[in-house]
């Protein structure tokens, strides 16, 4: 029964990390897009701010499975590990928006949440989940 105990702190600590990272790359979304993300998704049902969002998720995500896999079950090395490395890909995600953004007529950000189904989208969810994947392979 110890075990379990354990075993479960252990995951809810992980948890605790992925989704604070989680939060912090809604965050970044919401400020790299107009308007509010809330609003966008949950209201206007905008299909491209929605892809956006999840492919951030994904990315972080995949980050933090990494971290845990490669922490050989030291819980502090873990969750540190978790931490940092998600941090540092949303740090890259956001570089590559801001790459993408510069290198693509317009605003970026404005195409993103155009209420009609965009390529940029897919490009740009494209870019955040291979910085998660990147991530993730240089953890191990």
């Amino acid at each position: 029964m110890q075990t379990l105990v354990t075993d479960l702190l252990v995951t809810l600590a992980y948890g605790v990390v992925g989704i604070a990272l989680m939060g912090v790359g809604y965050g970044l979304v919401d400020v790299a897009t107009p308007g509010r993300l809330n609003e966008l998704i949950w209201n206007e049902r905008n299909r491209n701010a929605a892809l956006l969002l999840a492919s951030n998720l994904l990315g972080v995500g995949t980050i933090v499975v990494a971290a845990i896999a490669a922490s050989e079950d030291d819980l502090v090395v873990g969750l540190v590990g978790a931490a940092s490395y998600g941090f540092l890909g949303l740090v890259v995600m956001a570089a590559a928006f801001l790459l993408l953004d510069l290198v693509t007529p317009g605003r970026l950000g404005e195409i993103l949440v155009d209420p009609e189904p965009h390529p940029a989208v897919w490009v740009t969810a494209a870019i955040h989940l291979a910085a998660g994947a990147i991530i993730a392979a240089a953890i191990s």
